[in-house]
């Protein structure tokens, strides 16, 4: 079997930064050992794997099935990988349709094209404030001693926010080293899949970047993930209630760095857009 395969930069416009994901077009589907022996080969982040729905090729259909892989478990929503499935699509397989649905375990999701961007439609998850007691060893292995403004849970996506005091600028998001031995050992209920920690920006600077954040998920295998879209479907429900504002710009401070728009819809979503770039292409032969 050959299975057309492109590696994606999420989230940027230059080469070997933001967050590669592997996707796979797939004519049949597999079985659920194979999707999950091929992303662990891929050994990124995410694999995601599409499946057409309404049409003969990849070009003129506007559904598709998408699941997504880390190289240890299938996860319930990804935002890197659907970014980079769609720019496959519309850009390496010069699909005509103006949006394109993606069935998942999240719903559909929706993904249009707007200039040089990529707008995805997505679920908003608005956390809850959590008990800082109740998860201060976890905490403390992530952030150590430096100070907490709030801590939060999504229940839906399980994970857990912390936002870092406002008199902590960037620096102290990007000090921060957790190890995943720590967090592991600090969270094993299950109730948490991922934590991320952000911290205010300065809108009024040059790019003007409303929050900054990093994001941790040791649990599916991946002790920080470059640019997480679906953390913030999280991140952009909190701060948008804590900014009084529908539309942000935001950057995660990860070694490879992204930067996501964001625009709190009126009807309880949320658009998450952002560039991308094809630097791979080849065939997987199994």
């Amino acid at each position: 079997m050959e299975i057309p395969i492109f590696t994606v930069d999420a989230f940027t416009n230059v080469p070997f930064k933001g967050n590669p994901a592997a996707i796979c077009l797939i004519e049949i589907e597999l079985r659920d050992d194979l999707y999950q022996n091929i992303a662990a080969e891929m050994n990124i982040s995410a694999t995601a794997f599409i499946t057409k729905r309404d049409s003969m090729d990849f070009s003129s259909g506007a559904r598709f099935g998408l699941r997504w892989f880390t190289p240890k478990c299938e996860v319930p929503l990804c935002g890197h990988a659907t970014l980079a499935s769609a720019a496959v699509l519309f850009y390496m397989k010069k699909n005509v349709n103006p949006v394109l649905v993606f069935e998942t375990m999240s719903g559909e999701l929706y993904v249009r094209q707007h200039e040089e961007s990529l707008i995805m439609d997505f679920p908003l998850n608005k956390p809850q404030a959590q008990d800082q007691h109740e998860v201060k060893n976890l905490l403390k292995a992530v952030v150590g001693d430096v100070p907490i403004q709030d801590v939060c849970y999504s229940p839906t996506t399980r994970k857990l926010l912390i936002r870092l005091a406002d008199t902590c600028d960037r620096s102290a998001l990007t000090s921060l080293k957790p190890e995943a031995e720590a967090l592991l050992k600090n969270e094993s209920t299950g109730k948490i899949k991922g934590v991320i920690v952000t911290t205010k920006g300065a809108p009024t600077a040059q790019p003007g970047y409303d929050f900054y954040s990093r994001y941790f998920a040791p649990w599916v295998g991946i002790l920080e993930d470059p640019v997480t879209g679906s953390a913030h479907t999280v991140l952009a429900a909190y701060w948008s209630e804590k900014l009084s504002k529908k539309k942000m710009l935001a950057y995660q401070c990860s070694r490879r760095g992204g930067e996501l728009g964001l625009e709190i819809r009126d009807d309880g979503r949320v658009n998450i857009s952002g560039r991308a770039q094809t630097i791979l292409q080849g065939t997987l032969k199994i």
